[in-house]
């Protein structure tokens, strides 16, 4: 099920642009895990994209191990439907994203062999829209 915030102060929020020019500095290494997947670069993750992710590497792990997921989606992302004229103001909220600056660790593993960890992340990290890494605790 895609995550997303149970309330929110505002139901819509002003855009705020990320620039790949911002670099993680306080997430930026394990905390929980053994093993983790790292982005390279700034974006915004979709709720949609980090649960690709998320059952990817579930699937991959067999449902065994424990997965931290250290990015949630709590930025509301408007867009007004097709073939609208101008102005009438805001449009909807069509999803919900999550700002991810580079150097994030977005997943980390731990309970399974580093060999099955490292191709689980390997296949996660190909769903998503940016070039991530593979970082390890005791390597």
């Amino acid at each position: 099920m895609l995550s997303q915030p149970q309330r929110s102060k505002y139901r819509k929020l002003k855009k705020r642009y990320i620039r790949n020019q911002f670099i993680e500095t306080k997430s930026y290494s394990l905390r929980f895990g053994e093993i983790g997947l790292k982005s390279l670069s700034s974006t915004r993750l979709t709720a949609r994209q980090i649960e690709a992710v998320r059952q990817c590497i579930n699937r991959n792990l067999g449902r065994k191990g424990k997965i931290w997921i250290s990015v949630f989606p709590n930025i509301p992302v408007t867009s007004k439907p097709t073939e609208n004229r101008m102005g009438k103001g805001k449009g909807n909220v069509s999803y919900w994203s999550a700002p991810v600056k580079a150097g994030t660790v977005l997943f980390e593993i731990t309970g399974v062999p580093y060999s099955r960890a490292y191709e689980a992340l390997l296949k996660g990290g190909s769903k998503l829209p940016i070039p991530t890494k593979i970082i390890t605790k005791f390597i």
